[in-house]
């Protein structure tokens, strides 16, 4: 794969890396056609450090002759398995003479795991190979397939292969190049017994049991990797210590294949007679569990079309007091959709079931149920249900513009109640997209109020270029009226929309009753889209006390209840809350644990918005190849799909690293187009948050006026009461641009006004800017005060480079600043580190690898890398056993990491 860095080969670069310091073993197993030889192929190619050597069964002895030679060596042994036992255990030596001394050598093995490991490689340390990703999965379609292949095929391909090479590239082998250019119709199914077979090649065993068969089919029917070994057992008429076939395996009651491409190998390759007898025996077999389970085997033992058991199905799918999750329902509504010879009422099933696929978080299940509910007789009301599900799915993972025309055209298509909803995507859409004129056109209100003249209620927040031409208007918003009437019968949506366009027309006084009524009626209830919608406006409104608790709320019911496709955002909106707080490492934390949720669930945008928060931490604790990591990520996203509410955080994250490495004048050039008016102003809901920070950069630039007009603008925001921390950023903006007349007075003022507000972070900010006024003007005893207090704030909060320009500060005043609590407390040589190098060098001290701790900290492994080198330089260390050593010592001894 020329040109592109796989997950793979980043794999398996990291795996050489972490094992040639002192040599070790490792056995590489995965399912067939998982990539095992290619994986020992890519090492033999990056091993730089000595020979390399493919060993074959009788190659033993001379493995044996090669260890004793001098300098590093790879050896690699493909199919470990398949050699005799003798030859086995003598490798096994060999692998444990390997681990046990100080030789330089590197051990791969495979194995494959479709099976039961071999007894003599058991003990040895194993790397599983998983799925391909699909950005590496779709370079290995382009690399192989001899003709253009459309997206859609593309990712049905993808979606089929489940992340195995061999399945992609035998799919991609059976398909004419107009199947492939999206001119013909695909196979249905994409992968089925034939293809499968082929992979699966020689591994498929007899089953004169029928356990593996019935296996396969629980499985097949539940959508899980794993099967109810009792309910399996007596389908099967098995005992329950029945001896199982090697493909399967059994835990807690559970039994599931050992390889998931065997497991559709199994089912694909029987007979159609077959699979319907298991299925039914496995429905009687389920006889007084849930009724769904029992109905869903049973569809699957008949034929299509079958419109009795078809409308049980859906009933059953659809009972609101089934404790089934999303994703079985899902599979059942797809299977009654099937059965279904009506087409207008299997559309309505293909509909439903995509709106449980995107509650159990397939964002693209979703949009090809969708496609399947179009039809020449689908009612408008189903068509516009799936407009408006489709701009859900886009909304999260796709260009915000087209999930608006979705949300509109949905809003023409459905009766009022669901029209509300629509209309509020389409304005959800439009904030995401920065587009306010957008954004009030959805909220316009659907009855007739009592209104104010846009010209009359605009006058709190500057005017922009475009916007209306009325002499106060200072909105910068499309010119329109404002409802000074309550919504009719407290319709939440209405409520919601109400508030959300007086805020978008900067009245704040009118917006404050319909958002609290919003923020109220949801955190009454459990519904985890209504908590959502509570935590949105109690942003709105500034009240992060409330966001917080209806983020967590949402959080809770989205877990609950198997909504995957919540969790994230309701992630996204705790992390903001959060961060609006001043509490910038729990925001990390809600945003790193956001992040894996979303790019579990498929959703890129909501992904996009976790990366900024993290790029925003990042920037407070001064980690500036993290804020670059997390802020292009943010921005590759956002440009593609048109955020531009991440994007300007992201860039408020960049110029905020700057300003805290000492950075003004490039911080000032980063965020002067976002704050400054212009086509290239940042979101409007995001733009004032960062000029406190434009104010400082520019200030310490030597150009503050370049600041002056947009504290005044500034003041209008805090005034507003959306911003908990503007007040006293303001106070400190206006003493920035101050003369020494009334400055000391303002940052006197301003850090009076923190004491209202939690977070350290703003008030060590404001501590070093008087501190550093204080200096400058030679009052030495008062500016150390303040800048002790400015060192100890950023040290609380995690700030380490911000401490240290407070020390600078410290140090050109003449004053040596008080050791640090780690160093007087007898902290040992951890201390050192910074805040992220500690928690990559606990994570690797406990055994992950660079792999895993990249996934636990939502960053690269060349971040993790980058950031272990350091470690190791700082602390003089030369392996990872010097690392765990160090580490544990520390531990014992009391020192904090």
């Amino acid at each position: 794969m020329t040109g592109h860095t796989t997950a793979r080969q980043r794999l398996t670069a990291e795996l050489l890396d972490a094992l040639r310091t002192d040599g070790g073993v490792r056995v590489v197993t995965g399912e067939p056609g998982c990539g095992r030889t290619t994986f020992l192929d890519h090492a033999a190619r990056l091993f730089r450090g000595g020979p390399v050597r493919h060993v074959r069964a009788d190659g033993v002895r001379e493995l044996d002759e090669a260890l004793r030679t001098a300098g590093p060596l790879l050896v690699c042994v493909d199919d470990a398995d398949l050699w005799d036992a003798p030859s086995r255990a003598a490798l096994a030596r060999t692998a444990a003479r390997i681990r046990e001394t100080a030789v330089r050598t590197t051990l791969l093995l495979t194995v494959a795991n479709h099976r039961p490991p071999p007894p003599e490689l058991a003990d040895l340390p194993v790397l599983r190979l998983g799925p391909l990703a699909p950005g590496d999965a779709a370079l290995l379609i382009r690399e192989r397939a001899d003709s253009a292949v459309d997206p859609a095929v593309r990712e049905e391909l993808i979606s089929a292969a489940e992340g195995n090479p061999a399945l992609l590239l035998a799919l991609v082998r059976r398909l004419s190049p107009d199947q492939l250019g999206g001119r013909r119709a695909l196979p249905r199914p994409p992968a089925d017994g034939e293809v499968l077979a082929d992979v699966a090649g020689d591994r498929l065993p007899g089953d004169p049991r029928g356990l593996l068969l019935t296996t396969a089919a629980a499985a097949r029917a539940t959508g899980e990797e794993e099967a109810d070994a009792a309910l399996v057992l007596r389908a099967a008429h098995a005992a329950a210590n029945a001896p199982l076939p090697d493909l399967l395996t059994r835990g807690e009651g559970r039994l599931r294949f050992r390889s998931a491409l065997m497991a559709r190998a199994v089912y694909a390759t029987a007979s159609s007679e077959d699979r319907r007898a298991a299925h039914l025996a496995l429905a009687e077999a389920a006889t007084g569990q849930e009724d769904l389970l029992p109905l869903l085997h049973r569809a699957w033992a008949v034929s299509a079309p079958a419109p009795t058991v078809a409308a049980s199905l859906a009933a059953a799918a659809t009972d609101p007091s089934s404790p089934a999750p999303p994703a079985l329902r899902r599979r059942a509504l797809t299977r009654a959709a099937d059965l279904t010879p009506d087409e207008a009422e299997r559309a309505r099933r293909h509909l439903a079931a995509a709106e449980q696929a995107l509650l159990a978080g397939h964002a693209a299940d979703a949009l090809r149920l969708l496609d399947r509910a179009r039809g020449r007789s689908t009612p408008a009301a189903v068509r516009g249900g799936a407009e408006l599900l489709r701009g859900a799915v886009l909304l999260a993972d796709g260009p915000v513009e087209d999930a608006r025309e979705s949300f509109l055209l949905a809003a023409d298509l459905l009766p009022p109640p669901a029209a509300a909803r629509a209309t509020l995507g389409a304005a959800d859409a439009a904030w995401s997209a920065g587009d306010p004129t957008a954004c009030l056109s959805a909220l316009a209100p659907t009855h007739t109020p009592r209104t104010l003249p846009l010209a009359e209620a605009c006058v709190r927040v500057p005017k922009q270029p475009g916007s209306c031409d009325a002499p106060t208007c200072r909105c910068g918003r499309s010119c329109g009226t404002l409802p000074t009437n309550p919504p009719p019968d407290g319709d939440p949506s209405s409520d919601h929309r109400d508030g959300m366009r007086a805020v978008l027309l900067a009245r704040f006084d009118l917006a404050a009753t319909p958002l609290r009524r919003v923020v109220e009626n949801g955190l009454h209830g459990t519904d985890p889209d209504r908590l959502l919608r509570s935590a949105a406006a109690a942003l709105m409104l500034g009240d992060v006390t409330s966001a917080r608790r209806a983020g967590a709320r949402a959080l809770a019911a989205a877990r609950t209840s198997g909504s995957a496709a919540l969790e994230p955002r309701a992630l996204e909106y705790l992390a903001y809350a959060e961060l609006r707080a001043g509490r910038h490492q729990l925001a990390r934390t809600h945003a790193e644990e956001g992040l894996r949720a979303a790019e579990r669930a498929g959703q890129r945008n909501t992904a996009a918005h976790h990366h900024a928060v993290l790029a925003l931490a990042a920037s407070i604790e001064g980690e500036a190849d993290l804020v670059a990591e997390h802020a292009e990520e943010a921005l590759r996203t956002a440009r593609r799909h048109g955020l531009a509410q991440a994007a300007t955080l992201a860039h408020w994250a960049a110029a905020r690293a700057d300003l805290g490495a000492g950075r003004p004048r490039e911080a000032a050039q980063r965020l002067g187009p976002l704050v400054r008016p212009g086509a290239r102003r940042g979101h409007f809901a995001v733009w004032m948050l960062a000029v406190p920070c434009f104010v400082e950069a520019a200030a310490s630039a030597g150009r503050p006026q370049h600041a002056a007009a947009l504290v005044e603008d500034f003041a209008l925001w805090a005034a507003c009461g959306a911003d908990p921390q503007a007040p006293s950023q303001l106070l400190r903006c206006r003493a920035l641009l101050a003369g020494p007349d009334t400055a000391d007075e303002l940052y006197l003022s301003a850090l009076d006004r923190h004491d209202d507000t939690v977070g350290d972070f703003e008030r060590a900010r404001t501590e070093l800017l008087y501190g550093k006024w204080l200096r400058r003007r030679r009052r030495l005893r008062e500016a150390r005060t303040r800048l002790e207090e400015a060192r100890l704030g950023f040290e609380r909060c995690g700030a380490p480079l911000w401490a240290q320009q407070a020390a600078a500060e410290l140090r050109a005043g003449g004053a040596a600043p008080n050791p640090a609590p780690a160093a007087s407390s007898g902290a040992g040589d951890l201390a050192r580190l910074t805040p992220q190098q500690l928690r990559i060098a606990r994570y690797v001290a406990a055994g992950a690898t660079n792999r895993e701790v990249a996934l636990s900290l939502s960053v690269s492994t060349r971040t993790v890398d980058y950031h272990l080198r350091n470690v190791f330089a700082t602390l003089g260390l030369r392996s990872r056993v010097e690392l765990v050593r160090l580490v544990e010592q520390e531990e014992k001894t009391g020192a904090r990491l």
